[in-house]
């Protein structure tokens, strides 16, 4: 039951995170792209693949802490739902390059920033 009470107050601390960060880049930018999205995107990769590293290595922490962690705080910070509703609204609206552009973008530096983060955790910590 702590579990899921962690993952429940973790998740509304993410979405909360993500709410604010993304809105604040996204005003930054005074762009029709998602800039906000793509950009809570790739520090959510860059965080989670960190994270796991540390968590599967040098930092053992309990399951139930890990979980609020990973599944909760991070689940509800990362925006890969709102990216899909976005892509989708762009090529409605006949915005296909854009469309392509977050797509691209989105997943390329995703992953870059996963292994990024999976790499500073060894460096930092060694594995």
């Amino acid at each position: 039951m702590l579990r899921l009470l962690l993952i429940f107050l973790a998740g509304g601390c993410g979405c909360l995170l993500r709410y604010a960060l993304s809105g604040w880049i996204q005003r930054l930018s005074s762009s029709s792209f998602p800039v906000g999205t793509l950009a809570v995107n790739i520090i959510g990769c860059v965080v989670i693949g960190f994270l796991m590293s540390l968590f599967t290595g040098p930092v053992l922490l309990r399951e139930a802490y890990r979980l609020a962690i990973l599944v909760g705080l991070l689940g509800g910070f990362t925006t890969f739902s709102t990216f899909g509703y976005e892509t989708i609204s762009m090529t409605t609206e006949g915005l296909f390059g854009l469309a392509a552009l977050n797509l691209l973008l989105s997943n390329g530096l995703g992953l870059a920033a996963a292994w990024l983060g999976m790499r500073l955790a060894t460096i930092i910590y060694g594995s």
